[in-house]
Protein backbone atom coordinates (compact mmCIF):
# COMPACT_ATOMS: atom_id res chain seq x y z
CA UNK A 1 0.00 0.00 0.00
CA UNK A 2 1.22 3.46 -0.88
CA UNK A 3 0.94 6.02 1.90
CA UNK A 4 -0.24 9.36 0.51
CA UNK A 5 3.25 10.81 0.49
CA UNK A 6 4.63 7.74 -1.36
CA UNK A 7 2.13 7.61 -4.26
CA UNK A 8 3.86 7.28 -7.64
CA UNK A 9 5.01 10.66 -8.89
CA UNK A 10 3.81 10.03 -12.42
CA UNK A 11 0.07 10.20 -11.50
CA UNK A 12 -0.06 13.93 -12.30
CA UNK A 13 1.47 13.30 -15.70
CA UNK A 14 -0.94 10.40 -16.28
CA UNK A 15 -4.15 12.47 -15.94
CA UNK A 16 -3.82 14.34 -19.29
CA UNK A 17 -3.14 11.04 -21.09
CA UNK A 18 -6.21 9.50 -19.41
CA UNK A 19 -8.30 12.50 -20.51
CA UNK A 20 -7.03 12.21 -24.10
CA UNK A 21 -7.83 8.52 -24.32
CA UNK A 22 -11.24 9.11 -22.71
CA UNK A 23 -12.06 11.66 -25.43
CA UNK A 24 -11.42 9.01 -28.07
CA UNK A 25 -13.65 6.52 -26.23
CA UNK A 26 -16.56 8.92 -25.66
CA UNK A 27 -19.14 10.70 -27.76
CA UNK A 28 -18.79 14.08 -26.09
CA UNK A 29 -16.48 16.06 -23.83
CA UNK A 30 -18.68 15.76 -20.76
CA UNK A 31 -18.76 11.95 -20.96
CA UNK A 32 -15.00 11.89 -21.57
CA UNK A 33 -14.35 14.03 -18.48
CA UNK A 34 -16.56 11.77 -16.36
CA UNK A 35 -14.87 8.65 -17.71
CA UNK A 36 -11.35 9.96 -17.08
CA UNK A 37 -12.24 11.10 -13.57
CA UNK A 38 -13.84 7.77 -12.70
CA UNK A 39 -10.82 5.86 -14.02
CA UNK A 40 -8.43 8.08 -12.01
CA UNK A 41 -10.48 7.52 -8.86
CA UNK A 42 -10.51 3.75 -9.35
CA UNK A 43 -6.75 3.76 -9.94
CA UNK A 44 -6.14 5.87 -6.86
CA UNK A 45 -8.41 3.64 -4.74
CA UNK A 46 -6.65 0.49 -5.97
CA UNK A 47 -3.24 1.96 -5.16
CA UNK A 48 -4.42 3.07 -1.73
CA UNK A 49 -5.66 -0.48 -1.00
CA UNK A 50 -2.23 -1.83 -1.79
CA UNK A 51 -2.66 -3.23 -5.31
CA UNK A 52 0.69 -4.29 -6.71
CA UNK A 53 0.91 -2.47 -10.03
CA UNK A 54 4.02 -2.75 -12.17
CA UNK A 55 2.94 -0.34 -14.93
CA UNK A 56 0.59 2.33 -13.53
CA UNK A 57 -0.19 3.85 -16.93
CA UNK A 58 -1.11 0.51 -18.51
CA UNK A 59 -3.23 -0.34 -15.45
CA UNK A 60 -5.01 3.05 -15.66
CA UNK A 61 -5.70 2.65 -19.37
CA UNK A 62 -7.14 -0.83 -18.74
CA UNK A 63 -9.46 0.62 -16.08
CA UNK A 64 -10.49 3.36 -18.51
CA UNK A 65 -11.18 0.90 -21.34
CA UNK A 66 -13.21 -1.37 -19.06
CA UNK A 67 -15.29 1.56 -17.80
CA UNK A 68 -15.95 2.66 -21.38
CA UNK A 69 -17.05 -0.85 -22.30
CA UNK A 70 -19.40 -0.95 -19.31
CA UNK A 71 -21.01 2.28 -20.47
CA UNK A 72 -21.35 1.06 -24.04
CA UNK A 73 -23.06 -2.12 -22.86
CA UNK A 74 -25.43 -0.25 -20.57
CA UNK A 75 -26.45 2.29 -23.24
CA UNK A 76 -29.74 1.14 -24.68
CA UNK A 77 -30.57 2.67 -28.05
CA UNK A 78 -33.92 4.44 -28.02
CA UNK A 79 -36.13 5.63 -30.80
CA UNK A 80 -37.14 9.28 -30.77
CA UNK A 81 -40.65 9.85 -29.49
CA UNK A 82 -42.98 10.78 -32.29
CA UNK A 83 -46.61 11.83 -32.22
CA UNK A 84 -47.69 8.61 -33.99
CA UNK A 85 -45.89 6.41 -31.46
CA UNK A 86 -47.68 7.81 -28.42
CA UNK A 87 -49.43 4.98 -26.60
CA UNK A 88 -52.22 7.25 -25.39
CA UNK A 89 -53.77 9.70 -27.81
CA UNK A 90 -53.64 13.31 -26.65
CA UNK A 91 -56.84 14.50 -24.98
CA UNK A 92 -56.23 18.24 -25.07
CA UNK A 93 -57.60 18.83 -28.61
CA UNK A 94 -60.78 16.90 -27.81
CA UNK A 95 -61.26 18.80 -24.54
CA UNK A 96 -60.71 22.12 -26.25
CA UNK A 97 -63.22 21.20 -28.98
CA UNK A 98 -65.76 20.19 -26.32
CA UNK A 99 -65.26 23.48 -24.48
CA UNK A 100 -65.69 25.42 -27.75
CA UNK A 101 -68.82 23.42 -28.55
CA UNK A 102 -70.28 24.05 -25.08
CA UNK A 103 -69.68 27.79 -25.53
CA UNK A 104 -71.35 27.64 -28.96
CA UNK A 105 -74.38 25.80 -27.52
CA UNK A 106 -74.73 28.53 -24.88
CA UNK A 107 -75.06 31.10 -27.72
CA UNK A 108 -78.04 29.26 -29.26
CA UNK A 109 -81.61 30.45 -28.71
CA UNK A 110 -83.06 28.87 -25.56
CA UNK A 111 -85.46 26.50 -27.38
CA UNK A 112 -82.66 25.13 -29.60
CA UNK A 113 -80.17 24.91 -26.72
CA UNK A 114 -82.69 22.92 -24.65
CA UNK A 115 -83.00 20.29 -27.39
CA UNK A 116 -79.20 20.08 -27.86
CA UNK A 117 -78.72 19.64 -24.10
CA UNK A 118 -81.31 16.85 -24.07
CA UNK A 119 -79.42 15.12 -26.89
CA UNK A 120 -76.15 15.55 -24.99
CA UNK A 121 -77.77 13.85 -21.99
CA UNK A 122 -78.53 10.81 -24.15
CA UNK A 123 -81.99 11.37 -25.64
CA UNK A 124 -81.62 10.93 -29.40
CA UNK A 125 -85.11 10.07 -30.63
CA UNK A 126 -86.99 13.05 -32.11
CA UNK A 127 -90.25 11.42 -31.02
CA UNK A 128 -89.01 11.20 -27.41
CA UNK A 129 -87.81 14.79 -27.53
CA UNK A 130 -91.19 15.88 -28.88
CA UNK A 131 -93.00 13.97 -26.13
CA UNK A 132 -90.81 15.41 -23.35
CA UNK A 133 -91.05 18.99 -24.62
CA UNK A 134 -94.69 18.85 -25.74
CA UNK A 135 -93.74 20.03 -29.22
CA UNK A 136 -94.71 18.44 -32.53
CA UNK A 137 -92.03 16.15 -34.02
CA UNK A 138 -91.67 18.43 -37.08
CA UNK A 139 -90.92 21.43 -34.82
CA UNK A 140 -88.29 19.40 -32.92
CA UNK A 141 -86.69 18.32 -36.19
CA UNK A 142 -86.56 21.86 -37.62
CA UNK A 143 -85.19 23.35 -34.36
CA UNK A 144 -82.50 20.66 -34.25
CA UNK A 145 -81.60 21.30 -37.89
CA UNK A 146 -81.29 25.06 -37.24
CA UNK A 147 -79.28 24.42 -34.05
CA UNK A 148 -76.89 22.09 -35.84
CA UNK A 149 -76.47 24.56 -38.68
CA UNK A 150 -75.65 27.38 -36.24
CA UNK A 151 -73.24 25.15 -34.32
CA UNK A 152 -71.43 24.21 -37.54
CA UNK A 153 -71.14 27.87 -38.49
CA UNK A 154 -69.95 28.84 -34.99
CA UNK A 155 -67.37 26.04 -34.95
CA UNK A 156 -66.22 26.68 -38.53
CA UNK A 157 -67.31 23.27 -39.80
CA UNK A 158 -68.68 22.81 -43.33
CA UNK A 159 -72.05 21.15 -43.93
CA UNK A 160 -71.97 17.35 -44.02
CA UNK A 161 -68.62 17.30 -42.17
CA UNK A 162 -68.44 14.49 -39.59
CA UNK A 163 -68.09 15.41 -35.92
CA UNK A 164 -64.70 13.64 -35.83
CA UNK A 165 -63.28 16.63 -37.74
CA UNK A 166 -63.63 18.71 -34.55
CA UNK A 167 -60.43 17.25 -33.13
Amino acid sequence: MYPTHEMPENLDALLPRLAGRARRLSDNQSDADDLAQEAALKLWAALRKGAEVEDVERYAMTILRNLARQRWRSDKPTDPLEEESASVPPTAPARMACADLAAAVDKLPEAQALLIHMIAEGETSPASLAEKTGLPVGTVMSRLARARSRLRAEMGIADKTPVSELF
